[in-house]
């Protein structure tokens, strides 16, 4: 039986673990700490307590820091001092351990998982898989795992941890805490996000300019899938040819010439670090 102390649990990630975790009950005693009114009331609501920070550090063999980026580094540095030797600490997120916020202490364990979310390619067989777009209630989904210090054992038992409260898992995929990085912010969210926003900003410039919106969406949404599909290899058949020309003549004008060196080690460092100091 594992004892497992989640901090931020009324949080919006701490209640999505807390309720995946409460699945397996009899596998594990749960000890809940949370500061904020409207996260204290968010655990009553599902039948538990809080528990007081100090009793969750004498007790708890996992420590899940299901916390703000930027607050995370904080915490950990009041709380991992106080822990016991052989604990594992469990982020949700690569940015803190990335950016060096994670306090030095050669005697306890740092495990970094993130989700990878529901695969936009997966069939859902149901209306609640499909408009599970986070993950982790009801749609499955593959998840990252890296473990920056520590016992490989406690990899192992970190692992299984992280696919009970991010299930239904499909496939776990070992990486390091520097490939996360590079997937989370870089290609995620440096990227991922601005080129998704830029989607939609030509989307609400195309209604701008006179198109009805309804034919815009459909006309955007089927092209986004076909598109998806095909630049990513998985449609049977290739752009047309002046799909190809007018595609490359609208990156030269879309994108800066060195875009890409925002994968540069010394850049995912940056990112990272704004994101847990601002």
């Amino acid at each position: 039986m594992s004892k497992i102390a989640i901090m931020g649990a009324g949080g919006k990630m701490g209640c999505r673990l807390t309720d995946n975790l409460m699945k397996h009950g009899t596998d594990h005693v749960l000890y809940l700490v949370e500061v904020s009114p409207s996260g204290r009331n968010s655990i009553a609501q599902r039948g538990r307590q809080v528990v007081d920070e100090d009793e969750a550090l004498s007790q708890a063999e996992v420590i899940i820091l299901a916390l703000p980026d930027r607050v995370l580094g904080k915490v950990a540095s009041s709380i991992v001092p106080r822990a016991k030797a052989g604990t594992i600490f469990i982020t949700l997120d690569p940015a803190a351990a990335h950016a060096g916020e994670m306090p030095e202490r050669s005697d306890v364990s740092y495990f970094v998982t993130h989700p990878c979310h529901p695969n936009v390619f997966d069939h859902f067989a149901t209306d609640e898989e499909r408009n599970d777009f986070f993950g982790g209630v009801h749609a499955r989904q593959a998840i990252v795992c890296a473990l920056m210090q520590g016992p490989e054992e406690h990899f192992n038992l970190a692992e299984g941890l992280a696919k009970q409260f991010y299930g239904p898992v499909t496939r776990s995929h070992r990486i390091t805490v520097e490939q996360m990085a590079i997937l989370e912010p870089t290609m995620a969210e440096t990227c991922g996000i601005a080129l998704v926003r830029a989607l939609r900003e030509v989307l609400e410039e195309a209604v701008r300019r006179g198109v009805p919106r309804a034919a815009a969406e459909d006309f955007m949404y089927g092209h986004i899938k076909v598109e998806l599909g095909i630049a990513f290899g998985l449609a049977p058949f290739p752009f047309s040819d002046g799909a190809q020309l007018i595609s490359g003549w609208g990156q030269q004008h879309i994108f800066k010439e060195d875009w890409l060196s925002l994968f540069e080690p010394s850049s995912v460092k940056q990112q990272t670090e704004m994101i847990v100091r601002g």
